[in-house]
């Protein structure tokens, strides 16, 4: 799951708010390509991953899920890797915050937009919808306490969901969805994707029921244009376990991400441990 989400976020990169011609030449998964204004790497992940990632240390390490410790987890992930991909004033917001404790203290968190969404993909590994849903809506109220907000970060942690548990066929997933979580899911989304979070999910839902592999499934998230290292991550993150969906990335994406401290090597681990953790098996 990690693995693949910070593939998504980290091709993604490369497009985001990209002129179309840069998406229509260069979308071929042939290679990560650099951002024409920004300075993240090619192969680096951003805020998408590096949230998912904090997420994630606080399921396999059995933390208790209160506002306060999440907070704690999202500032040490920063703290001790710093990295662009942040939303300008968010990013000088955890420059700026030393602990959970002042990060809740100082955040306005009033937000429509994906920050809530764009991690919440480990949650779909508890076992039950009401539980999922629960700690979803905790994590997305310390920044993102709006129903759009919410529910988007909801949606995408139910995709997840639905896919580690096979609970249904990949063209049933909308139906699942309008079952639990308020918005316009049986439409498909057309367009470039903007900030907002809704836009995200039903984007990556989207691409999601149209595509039959890991590949198409990726080109077809960048080919929206707009915020698609979101939608990529959110996508990748639940497509991976779709068994209607063919896991054929490129082997270059692989080898291709970064692997430092907190790389792929790592993400893989969290990835090994929340399956043992919760009895999953890879697809």
């Amino acid at each position: 799951m990690l693995v693949e989400l910070a593939i998504g976020d980290a091709y993604g990169a490369g497009f985001e708010y990209a002129a179309d011609r840069i998406v229509q030449e260069h979308n071929d998964l042939s290679r990560y390509i650099q951002h024409p204004h920004h300075g993240i790497p090619p192969g680096c992940y951003t805020d998408d991953t590096q949230m998912s990632l904090a997420i994630a240390e606080a399921i396999v390490e059995e933390d208790d899920w209160t506002p306060a410790v999440l907070a704690q987890r999202f500032v040490m992930a920063f703290k001790r890797d710093p990295r662009e991909g942040y939303a300008s004033r968010f990013y000088e917001f955890l420059l700026k915050v030393q602990d959970g404790a002042e990060f809740l203290a100082r955040i306005r968190p009033t937000s429509d937009k994906s920050g809530a969404a764009m991690r919440a993909c480990p949650i779909g590994v508890f076992p039950t919808v009401s539980e999922v849903i629960d700690r979803c809506r905790i994590q997305a109220a310390l920044t993102h306490n709006t129903p759009d907000g919410t529910n988007a970060a909801v949606a995408t942690a139910l995709m997840t969901h639905y896919c580690l548990y096979q609970l249904g066929a990949k063209a049933e997933l909308t139906d699942f969805l309008c079952d639990h979580v308020p918005g316009d899911w049986r439409s498909p989304w057309q367009g470039k994707v903007g900030g907002q979070g809704m836009m995200s999910v039903r984007a990556a839902v989207t691409a999601m029921q149209a595509s039959n592999s890991m590949s198409e499934l990726l080109k077809t998230c960048v080919a929206f244009t707009g915020d698609v290292d979101t939608v990529a991550a959110i996508a990748l993150g639940a497509g991976t376990h779709a068994v209607e969906i063919e896991p054929d990335l490129p082997e270059h994406l692989f080898t291709g991400l970064e692997n430092g401290q907190f790389g792929r090597a790592y993400l893989q681990g969290l990835d090994d441990k929340l399956r043992r953790k919760f009895g999953l098996t890879r697809q």
